[in-house]
């Protein structure tokens, strides 16, 4: 069985992580979303309510889960029996990093393999930080996120 986890924060989800999605989830039999608790981090959301949005739009991708992990990726990796980590390219900025990323989760783990898709254009300027910072002034995060998350982000910042 081709398994692959594809690791991320998802604060929010957008439609690039939606691409990245459904694309990788057409090239294996199954897909794990991995969703990090970086304890580093303070999210917009918290662990459960973006696992929650996740399975929510991707509902109807019977080849895909969702789960929360903290800790190395490489080693959520291993514990969901999976062969490949899944990353999405948007710029060459993003390549520099997550080549680095790559090289060292293959020195410490030399069964599991990264696969790169690189971002439809439509999305490539698109990232959670970007929405977050939209949302905040109050513009307009539709062309960014999926229906489900519009609502969602409007009313965290409103708590902030």
């Amino acid at each position: 069985m081709r398994r692959a986890v594809y690791p991320g924060s998802f604060d929010p989800v957008t439609f690039g992580h939606l691409d990245i999605i459904e694309r990788s989830a057409n090239l294996v039999d199954e897909l794990i979303v991995g969703v990090l608790i970086n304890h580093a981090k303070t999210p917009l959301f918290s662990v459960e309510e973006r696992v929650k949005m996740l399975q929510e739009v991707t509902h109807e991708i019977s080849n895909v889960r969702v789960e929360a992990f903290s800790g190395l990726s490489v080693d959520f990796v291993k514990q969901c029996n999976a062969n490949f980590i899944v990353r999405g390219l948007r710029a060459t900025t993003d390549f520099e990093y997550e080549l680095q990323m790559a090289h060292t989760n293959r020195s410490m783990n030399q069964t599991i393999d990264t696969l790169f898709l690189t971002t439809n254009l439509k999305y490539a300027y698109i990232s959670s930080t970007i929405v977050k910072e939209v949302a905040f002034y109050g513009g307009d995060i539709t062309h960014f996120v999926p229906e489900v998350v519009v609502g969602r982000v409007q009313e965290k910042i409103r708590e902030k």
